[in-house]
């Protein structure tokens, strides 16, 4: 908090480096367990991002930071609106279907929909065609042996034996 108020202070005119500090401020509360106070920090970058940044990778990566947060504390539902309203159509239109960011806002809603104690069958077959979706995307453009792919990969695994478990 410190170093927030003194970034603040001494580079007022510098919005990026007062987003730089308040993005480690948001780690630090995290890491101390105060999720709370790490999201309303996290959703004020998030909105800063989007206005300073608009279309850009680093807005993606820190709404999916913010998303994130929001699927550690079992904000399910604000986590899959975000990411189905803002982050996946973002990043399709700004980076393309091919890019590692817009790949990860896709598993992010596909975790959001494994993790919401809510989902059901229909549900877990959504994050199942997520999870495909990626896979084939993520073969294609970095490879099978890349580690985005294999995690993609045990994640449908997971997916599907869930599914089976369902039935």
């Amino acid at each position: 908090e410190a170093n927030l108020a003194l970034v603040r202070r001494y580079w007022s005119h510098d919005e990026q480096g007062i987003l730089v500090a308040q993005t480690n401020l948001a780690a630090c509360l995290s890491t101390l367990g105060r999720h709370e106070g790490a999201l309303v920090l996290k959703r004020k970058i998030y909105a800063k991002y989007k206005t300073i940044h608009g279309a850009e990778s680093s807005t993606v990566q820190t709404g999916g930071n913010f998303c994130g947060s929001l699927i550690g504390v079992g904000r399910f539902a604000e986590a899959k609106a975000i990411l189905r309203d803002q982050l996946i159509p973002l990043s399709k239109r700004s980076l393309g279907m091919d890019h590692d960011y817009a790949l990860d806002a896709v598993e992010w809603l596909a975790q959001a929909v494994c993790r919401d104690p809510d989902s059901g069958r229909e549900d877990w077959r959504e994050a199942e065609t997520l999870y495909q979706g990626t896979l084939e995307r993520r073969r294609r453009v970095f490879g099978p042996a890349h580690p985005s792919t294999a995690w993609c990969e045990a994640e449908l695994t997971r997916v599907r034996e869930a599914l089976a478990r369902l039935k």
